[in-house]
């Protein structure tokens, strides 16, 4: 699954915690799995994957990415424009 990285209106999509969480499920179902295999199969606890696809804010990174590994998705990161410092 690629997540897209603009929004409809060409800026920059800033996913919450609630939107990763829908995606993971939604994924999830569609690959008909449920959340105890998942949490298996990831090396995660259920009531983790129960959080995450609740849109916990405080999930931990590394479990999350795991998931989503897992799940064969990822994440892409686009650095912000950083005008360079003259030294």
């Amino acid at each position: 699954m690629i997540i897209p990285v603009r929004n409809n209106h060409g800026e920059p999509m800033k996913y919450t915690a609630q939107a990763i969480g829908q995606i993971v499920r939604e994924s999830r179902k569609r690959l008909g799995v449920t959340q105890r295999a998942l949490a298996l199969t990831s090396g995660t606890g259920l009531r983790f994957l129960i959080d995450l696809e609740k849109g916990k804010e405080t999930c931990q990174i590394g479990k999350v990415l795991t998931v989503l590994h897992t799940l064969g998705m990822g994440i892409a990161l686009t650095p912000s424009a950083v005008s360079e410092s003259k030294e």
